[in-house]
């Protein structure tokens, strides 16, 4: 199984100049938690992601007002892609390792084709090994959360 076959094709994306207004409305209309970030004028290269914890942790609660910012302003970058035809075990792998949830799917020419949830990837596999993909990605929330 390949990214391709899981994926959500063509997902809503912004450029780091949209108002974060903008992409939390994109969100809610979309019903999705992450927007990837794409250059910009007319490039369909992506830069980076706004989640919404981006949103909350980065501005929100840093006192920040987000009506007054755009997505450069809290987005996660570098953008981790991975090319759609990669196996699944690689994006899993690469879930596991930068302990995040999606994964941007970039075609031949490194352009936004679609994005690779944790939840897409965990429909699609066994369960004893869906449970282990979610435990590994959810280390670091786990802990982090223990500290406080």
């Amino acid at each position: 199984m390949r990214a391709l076959d899981v994926m959500t094709k063509n997902p809503t994306t912004c450029t780091p100049s949209t108002r974060l207004e903008e992409v939390a409305r994109l969100m809610v209309e979309h019903d999705c938690g992450c927007i990837p970030v794409l250059e910009g004028d007319g490039s369909l290269k992506p830069v980076g992601t706004v989640t919404d914890r981006d949103i909350v942790c980065r501005t929100v609660a840093k006192g920040k007002n987000p009506l007054e910012l755009t997505a450069s302003d809290c987005m996660s970058q570098p953008c981790v892609t991975v090319s759609q035809d990669a196996d699944i075990n690689e994006c899993v792998d690469l879930l596991e390792h930068d302990q995040i949830r999606r994964l941007v799917v970039v075609d031949e020419n490194g352009n936004c084709c679609g994005i690779v949830a944790q939840a897409d990837i965990v429909r699609a596999m066994p369960r004893d090994l869906s449970g282990e993909l979610v435990y590994e990605v959810s280390r670091a929330s786990e802990a982090a959360s223990a500290v406080h």
